[in-house]
């Protein structure tokens, strides 16, 4: 499998990421600045977190315009598995590659910890070395990562399966409390209707080496070298 990170001002996530597909593809990614409007082709293209361009105007809305989103657009029309992570949930939403938008928390304030997600789908490229119903524990970090959308695309997402992951208790029940930031429905993370285009708040980079006190993102990248290499 190839990869390419895509790297903005403000990215302090990229170098994780990088880490974590370098372990599970044996090789490194390709790390594209964001005014390259040509890299080589590759499998995978992951937005990774971190506060590109500052957020000065709104979360993820300049990192949408830059040359190596108008890229990896393109490249997520024709079919290319595109992750966003945190950050890049937010800028995969700006692109309007994922519905809905992601709001300041319903605290109003930054949160940082560890959270349960409850996998609500088995499925390749992302969350096919999961099992249905799994729970796992994956770290946030944000501050505008409260899901909202309408009512309408709600009920599409539930109904289309492209719910891939929701706050959760440990045993798996989806509750108003185990929802670290309002999102609607405890939406943690979503698909496109095709399902190459995946974006999460919570950070699978980050829990996916003993050293970092857990390994329950690991299959993330692992399932992604297996579905696309």
């Amino acid at each position: 499998m190839k990869a390419a990170v895509i790297v903005f001002p403000g990215s302090n996530c990229d170098r994780d990421v990088e880490v974590a597909l370098t372990q599970s593809m044996g090789a490194p990614p390709l790390m594209v600045w964001h005014r390259e409007s040509e890299f080589p082709a590759v499998d995978l293209i992951v937005v990774p977190g971190g506060f590109s361009y500052g957020d000065y105007l709104r979360a993820g809305a300049m990192a949408a315009n830059s040359p190596a989103m108008v890229e990896t657009r393109r490249r997520a029309d024709a079919g290319v598995a595109v992750l966003g992570i945190c950050n890049g949930f937010q800028i995969l939403a700006e692109t309007a590659l994922l519905p809905g938008v992601l709001m300041r928390n319903a605290a109003l304030r930054f949160i940082c910890r560890d959270v349960h997600l409850r996998v609500e789908r088995k499925a390749a490229p992302f969350t096919g070395k999961y099992t249905e119903g799994q729970v796992i524990r994956i770290p946030i970090a944000h501050a505008d990562g409260n899901y909202f959308t309408d009512d309408e695309t709600l009920a599409r997402l539930e109904g289309e399966g492209q719910i891939a992951f929701r706050y959760a208790q440990p045993d798996g029940a989806v509750t108003p409390s185990a929802n670290p930031n309002g999102s609607r429905a405890n939406i943690a993370g979503i698909t496109n209707t095709a399902g190459n285009v995946l974006g999460m708040m919570p950070h699978p980079e980050r829990l996916a080496d003993p050293a970092l006190s857990g390994t329950d993102g690991r299959p993330m990248f692992d399932g992604l070298v297996e579905a696309l290499g």
